[in-house]
């Protein structure tokens, strides 16, 4: 099994294996992930779980940050946040793309469902189901968050803005690669902190002179937490 595929778990009768195989990325921070492999994992007895409480810890710091800073600076802070979490979500997405090109019979829905595996169980470290529903259509669940148990229901907007990022460098990637006929977007459906039992996001192409659904609900989301800043 290639590591590629050890990092899945995914309903392959959904989407086609072979087709990942040829799905180009490079690893976020790989210098830092060789180091851990190869001179902490591969020669201490450092327990790997401890990262998900330093992940926790630096995932909560960051939502106190962004709740510190609308109470404090209401919209000018919160924009202050979300910029800063923007840029290292495109970080991240251009380094997943760098070098990399888009194999001529991978089709878009394919390419963006496998760039969203990559983002789901790499970046976020979670478990997802992932399905292609037509070239025009896919979506994924998300089993397993490590944000999960700590995270309360309003709390993942902060998420956003690193997915905002991190989608915005994918459609630059594809403009770059000749493909610039049509934006996908995401939306999300329910969630795990509100009590479903997976996170469900969709994902589908969108009419250039439509506003993006994804960053149109965090609109929504922010001016929500700015009244609640306010109390």
């Amino acid at each position: 099994m290639t590591l590629k595929n050890q990092i899945l778990i995914i309903h392959w009768e959904k989407r086609s294996e072979a087709n990942w195989e040829k799905f180009e990325f490079n690893q976020p921070y790989e210098k830092g992930l060789n180091r851990l492999k190869e001179e902490v994992l591969a020669k201490t007895n450092f327990d790997p779980a401890t990262l998900w409480q330093w992940g926790t810890m630096q995932a909560m710091a960051v939502l106190e940050i962004l709740k510190s800073a609308e109470r404090q600076f209401g919209h000018e802070g919160q924009q202050m946040v979300f910029e800063s979490m923007r840029r290292v979500g495109y970080d991240i997405g251009e380094q997943m793309c760098k070098g990399t090109t888009v194999p001529e019979d991978l089709t878009r829905a394919e390419w963006v469902s496998f760039y969203t595996t990559v983002g789901n169980r790499i970046v976020y470290a979670s478990l997802e189901v992932a399905e292609i529903e037509s070239d025009k259509a896919c979506n994924f669940h998300i089993d397993w968050c490590p944000h999960q148990d700590q995270y309360g229901t309003f709390d993942c907007r902060v998420q956003r803005y690193f997915v905002q990022g991190i989608i915005e460098a994918a459609s630059d990637y594809l403009k770059s690669q000749g493909f610039d006929d049509e934006e996908w977007d995401m939306t999300f459906e329910h969630s795990i902190p509100a009590g479903h039992e997976t996170c469900f996001f969709k994902m589908s192409p969108r009419n250039k002179d439509d506003a993006e659904k994804w960053a149109k609900y965090t609109k929504e989301l922010e001016e929500k937490a700015l009244e609640i800043a306010k109390r």
